[in-house]
């Protein structure tokens, strides 16, 4: 007889257990939602923070599981199981770390709460679907900018880009020191004081800095974890971080068969924002780059003499020998300065000497890349146009230099 009570009423518990299931769901009062501590920048890691909103009387249980970016490195559970006393609310956070930049897909929250009568758990999926941007680190960018020009950098900000060199701005006079050149003597104040008087420049402002980022075949060479190209958008955005604090307009030009993405000269918080959004989704295609046309789009739409920052790659004749003839569509209005990433990889080869054939055969390719590089850039140089040749470890720190040389030398 009791077996057939107990049976009974298992029967019972479980159809009301399945009438209860049916019958209940997620009050649309109760609000879950997710948020960003900050937007997302590759490398930096980002609170995802999810709140929920009880705006029910009654107390709610409830377990969390959120479906981020599998790609992005997790810090923390992203899984919580909270009780929420009504008209109350509650949140949990965990950490994500970007691993490149782009577009990341966030799913829905699973959520688990107990039915109206607490006899089972159900289970729904709530909020939305959301593509959140991965944008460059301009933190790094800026510690880039500081490594390459120390306190200079913080006397361009605060004083207006009173750093001296051989600029055309005329700023002061002073004693004639060993070394200084003859033309730079003001004979009339010689005269008057009796000694050599030497006229001192400050760099000029509001000169026009345009980087143009192939987004090439080459560019697609990864280097560690990055590509050529994510080196090169790092080193274009402290070249423009670096620009704005002395004065200069930076705009910014990525091409590849066609144009990418420009944006004309400017300064700013803003344009360095309106950088960061054009550069987050760009990537290398396996196609070669057209000099010409990209030159051709400066020269169109760029009136004012400038610096033209190309920072490519080159490893054949080919490829050299279309940059060097489509340089003639800069000059000589603008000053072009050809910045190719080396492969440290390539240098290493040919440091020892070969111990068999294929080492001999490899050494051999890598020697030609080698000379067949060096001949462009100096073609490059004997053209009128500036040279630069460095590793990606190095670029952003010595593109920086070099953008300061051709200020202190009054290039522009």
């Amino acid at each position: 007889m009791l077996r057939w009570v107990a049976v009974a009423y298992d029967v019972i518990v479980f159809i009301l257990a399945i009438f209860d299931a049916w019958n209940s769901k997620l009050n649309e009062r109760v609000r879950i939602e997710r948020h960003f501590g900050s937007r997302f920048a590759v490398g930096a890691e980002t609170e995802v923070r999810i709140e929920i909103a009880n705006h029910t009387p009654r107390d709610l249980a409830v377990v969390l599981k959120d479906e981020y970016p599998p790609q992005m490195k997790l810090t923390g559970t992203r899984e919580a199981a909270l009780t929420i006393d009504g008209q109350t609310a509650a949140s949990f956070s965990y950490w994500l770390t970007p691993p490149k930049r782009g577009r990341f897909e966030f799913g829905l929250i699973a959520v688990r709460f107990l039915s109206n009568w607490r006899l089972v758990w159900k289970q729904a999926r709530v909020g939305e679907s959301m593509t959140v941007k991965v944008y460059p680190n301009m933190r790094r960018a800026r510690e880039a900018e500081l490594r390459a020009l120390g306190t200079r950098s913080f006397v361009a900000a605060r004083r207006k880009s009173q750093w001296r060199g051989e600029g055309r701005d005329f700023e002061s006079l002073r004693d004639y020191v060993r070394g200084d050149e003859m033309r730079h003597i003001s004979w009339t104040a010689t005269a008057r004081r009796g000694k050599l008087v030497t006229r001192q420049y400050q760099m000029e402002r509001d000169q026009t800095i345009l980087i143009a980022l192939d987004a090439g075949r080459l560019m697609t060479a990864r280097i560690e974890n990055e590509t050529k190209l994510d080196s090169a958008v790092n080193a274009a955005l402290a070249l423009m971080s670096a620009a704005a604090r002395a004065g200069d307009n930076a705009g910014l030009l990525v091409f590849g068969r066609k144009i990418k993405a420009f944006l004309p000269p400017k300064r700013g918080a803003e344009h360095l924002d309106a950088a960061l959004e054009a550069l987050h989704a760009i990537e290398p295609e396996m196609i070669e780059p057209s000099y010409s046309r990209a030159f051709e789009f400066v020269s169109a739409n760029s009136r004012r003499r400038s610096l033209v920052v190309v920072i490519t790659d080159l490893v054949d004749e080919e490829g050299s020998r279309e940059l060097l003839s489509s340089l003639k569509l800069l000059r000589p209005r603008h000053l072009p300065l050809v910045v190719t990433i080396a492969d440290r990889d390539l240098k290493a080869v040919v440091r020892e000497p070969p111990e068999n054939e294929r080492e001999m055969f490899t050494q051999s390719v890598a020697e030609e890349i080698i000379h067949l590089r060096e001949a462009a850039l100096r073609l490059v140089e004997s053209q009128g146009g500036l040279a630069l040749d460095v590793t990606a470890a190095v670029l952003a720190p010595k593109l920086l230099e070099t953008y300061l040389r051709v200020k202190e030398r009054g290039l522009l």
